[in-house]
């Protein structure tokens, strides 16, 4: 099967489509064979590519397949969260691909996946948007969930234009939450139609800092920092407020009673298919930027990190 290597660390180059055998059923106990018909790629996956995650990796070294979301068919069955899915069963999650340190990601054309990963795609929701969703919305639901703030509080969200803050918006704002969004220029109208209250345009720290205090002169109750921006937010919060950090090196020492999570998704086969059920029922907004092909993914990698189209890239396999 076709699967893509990163061959050493560094730019996109060190992609590598190359073959590795198909997994064979009952070679790995308790898990279940997916043949993908997407994957997604995500920040994780160019900073990993690019090895600035290496003191997270527990001495795991190229060549390794990276990628965690994905969507295909079940080539087993498996149990799901409603029930048995039979073989042929469209399903999309991700891969815990930190805590299971395997290098076996999903750029590839089949996967091993643990049921608890798995959830039915509905019918109205295509593989690529399915792909483009796991772990996103997890990645949204659980800093959510690490923020706790009741309603009425003021979240400030940056990276807003980003895939997971997009999603946090949409969960933040059905929560009652006020949302500050800090975008990129020219998405003002489309946060503010998903639930934003006000919108701040990207920048330096300090600029947007000033910006933020217009709306909230007192601070705001809580930070999600989906644009890595790290300490410098911390003084956006009041006291004893909640930031919560997506990547490792990206969390800051605690102040004045700042509460500090860090959000590393874990994989909830429920909560997957509850977002799924509502892309379809189009009560939330999921968003693909670009469909390229596996073959191009180096291709992929550029135009991920060039930024400024909002959604996921999706590789299709």
């Amino acid at each position: 099967m076709r699967v893509v290597e990163v061959t050493a660390y560094g730019g996109p180059e060190v992609l590598r489509v190359t073959r590795r055998p198909e997994p064979e059923a009952g070679d790995e106990p308790g898990k279940v064979r997916v043949r993908l018909k997407a994957a997604g790629v995500t920040m994780a996956d160019l900073r990993i590519r690019a090895g600035l995650y290496v003191d997270q990796m527990g001495g795991l070294q190229p060549p390794f397949v990276l990628g965690t979301d994905f969507a295909g068919r079940l080539l087993d069955p498996a149990p799901g969260p409603d029930g048995p899915l039979p073989v042929g069963t469209r399903v999309a999650g991700f891969v815990p691909w930190y805590e299971e340190l395997t290098g076996h990601g999903t750029y590839a054309e089949v996967i091993w996946a643990d049921p608890d990963w798995l959830a039915p795609i509905p019918d109205e929701v295509d593989f690529t948007a399915a792909a483009s969703l796991p772990l996103a919305v997890i990645t949204a639901a659980q800093g959510l969930e690490q923020l706790g703030l009741p309603p009425g509080a003021t979240l400030l969200i940056t990276g807003a234009s980003g895939v997971v803050g997009r999603l946090l918006l949409q969960l933040a704002a059905a929560a009652g939450l006020q949302v500050l969004a800090v975008s990129y220029e020219g998405d003002e109208s489309e946060l503010k139609v998903l639930g934003a209250k006000h919108c701040v345009t990207r920048g330096e720290p300090a600029e947007v800092l000033r910006k933020v205090r217009e709306h909230a002169p007192d601070g705001v109750d809580g930070v999600f920092d989906g644009a890595l921006v790290g300490a410098p937010m911390l003084a956006a919060l009041k006291d004893e407020g909640c930031f919560v950090a997506i990547a490792p090196d990206r969390v800051p020492a605690s102040e004045r009673g700042i509460r500090v999570e860090f959000d590393r998704a874990r994989p909830h086969a429920r909560r997957i298919k509850e977002a799924l059920d509502k892309v379809a029922a189009r009560e939330l907004v999921t968003r693909v930027a670009d469909v390229l092909p596996l073959e191009v993914v180096a291709e992929a990698h550029r135009r991920a990190e060039a930024g400024r189209r909002p959604g996921r890239i999706v590789l299709m396999i």
